[in-house]
């Protein structure tokens, strides 16, 4: 006689540990843990139900279906994470410890939260910085007075306890919204303009003094974008360069002078704008063989979505035309900010709608905008208030979880870095799905059902299936 021992030990709404199986006449033993977050209920990424894999033959054409096959394989997942700006930080300083010390768990612990794996910062000020600001004097050509104190109060701390919270290891790229004003044809860090030519050196040694800078007080810079939404005129830090100019900047000065300073191994990422213009971008660049040497990768945003024109399918193009160059989305956020729609469920279904879909069509990683935020959605200087996954009240030191953070953690804590993205095929619309294969074996699968009905399914992997229901305005992780 043959047995089958099966050893699981589960952890409500932590990583489970995976049963171990063995084969009888070739048939494995698959349980599926299910973890689920539902409009309407407490579930929140809560493990609410367990089942096992049985033989199936042919589904019927009219039965929901979700369809694996993992040894179809893409792109390498690389991460998911949220951006250090300065908002976030000085509001993480006004909480008291011990909300502090859960905020940290919250994002960075695989286990107890979700497990975040990359993420962003600015050079110099942004929109969500207290005000205006950069690291060196007026007129200062030469960087001599090129210092980075004004991070070491609140930005700088608060990064170094995140790279410890997530075990050591954090991957952090940086970003640029404007040179110094006296850089600009317009005088000004705000309202657009463009870098003036008599400065495109000076500008592309100032990344290199950052990154020098932010490694010396221990913080390593994984890579960098060249410039923060470049096609956009804003009432904040914005500067503007066309397709060539980008390409020119990039072939002539910053590529070259990254090279010379021995930070060949950063990863430079072109574009960092939405996805409408992506494949004009790219292509202007990456069809140069001297820009595209410099070029590690594509970055790009979501906001074309808010016109209520979405481009998704400008990520698979640009994944398709260049292979060799990845795609990451660098910056995504729900706004305006106002308490009164904050719980509205909408919010995180747009994270998950957006997240299956760049990934399904090429993107090997996914950076959210500020990783907390204050009670008036900032602070900001220009009062373009947002929201953040976690809003942390500094009236009351309390943490308000928005829908959207455990969305986001339906991908972040089940698919880690080195993962596969493996064919996933869903033949309902209802069903939203992806699925990616972990180093370590495991494979996750997110559904998302943004439908007003819950939905009866069946996941297929090779000849067997589950049989599942997905609730109304929910989204699943089925992990294996």
């Amino acid at each position: 006689m043959k047995y089958v021992f099966i050893l699981l030990v589960v952890f409500l709404g932590m990583e489970p540990v995976f049963a171990q199986s063995f084969q009888i006449l070739e048939a494995p033993v698959r349980l599926v843990n299910i973890f689920s977050t539902a409009d309407s209920t407490e579930y929140r990424m809560s493990l609410t139900e367990q089942v096992m894999f049985r033989p199936h033959g042919q589904p019927f054409e009219n039965e929901p279906c979700i369809f694996l096959d993992s040894t179809k394989r893409f792109q390498t997942f690389v991460g998911i994470g949220g951006a250090f700006t300065d908002a976030s930080a000085e509001t993480y300083a006004k909480l008291p410890a011990d909300k502090q010390a859960e905020f940290m768990q919250a994002y960075f612990d695989p286990k107890e939260g979700i497990g975040y794996t990359i993420g962003r910062t600015t050079i110099h000020s942004s929109d969500f910085s207290s005000g205006s600001y950069t690291y060196v004097k007026d007129g200062d050509k030469d960087l001599k007075t090129f210092s980075i104190a004004h991070d070491e109060q609140f930005r700088i701390p608060f990064i170094k306890k995140a790279i410890a919270a997530a075990g050591g290891d954090l991957p952090i790229f940086a970003s640029p919204w404007s040179p110094p004003a006296w850089m600009k044809d317009n005088d000004n860090m705000l309202q657009g303009g463009k870098l003036l030519p008599d400065f495109y050196q000076s500008w592309a040694n100032y990344y290199v003094k950052f990154i020098n800078a932010y490694e010396k007080a221990g913080i390593p810079i994984w890579g960098l974008t060249v410039q923060n939404e470049p096609m956009a005129k804003q009432t904040w830090e914005s500067c503007i360069y066309t397709a060539t100019e980008e390409r020119d900047f990039i072939k002539n000065f910053l590529g070259p002078t990254l090279h010379k300073n021995g930070l060949q191994s950063k990863k430079l990422i072109a574009w960092d704008h939405n996805r409408d213009l992506l494949f004009q971008r790219a292509s202007t660049i990456l069809n140069d063989p001297e820009a595209a040497k410099y070029v590690w990768g594509i970055g790009f945003h979501w906001y074309e979505s808010w016109t209520g024109a979405p481009t998704p399918e400008n990520v698979k193009l640009v994944s398709e035309s260049f292979s060799n160059k990845p795609l990451l989305l660098t910056e995504a956020c729900n706004f305006p900010f106002s308490w009164k729609t904050i719980d509205e469920w909408h919010w995180g279904e747009n994270y998950g709608t957006a997240m299956i879909s760049d990934f399904n069509n090429g993107a090997v990683a996914w950076t959210d905008w500020n990783l907390l935020l204050d009670e008036t959605g900032g602070p900001n200087h220009v009062k373009n208030f947002c929201f953040a996954p976690i809003i942390g009240d500094t009236r009351n030191g309390t943490l308000h979880y928005m829908n959207a953070y455990y969305y986001i953690g339906h991908f972040s804590r089940y698919i880690r870095p080195g993962a596969r993205r493996i064919a996933c095929s869903s033949n309902r619309a209802q069903l939203q799905t992806t699925a990616f294969l972990n180093p370590d074996g495991s494979i996750a699968v997110v559904v998302m059902n943004a439908g007003k009905t819950g939905v009866d399914y069946k996941l297929f992997a090779g000849d067997q299936a589950i049989d599942l229901k997905i609730l109304p305005h929910s989204i699943q992780t089925l992990v294996f």
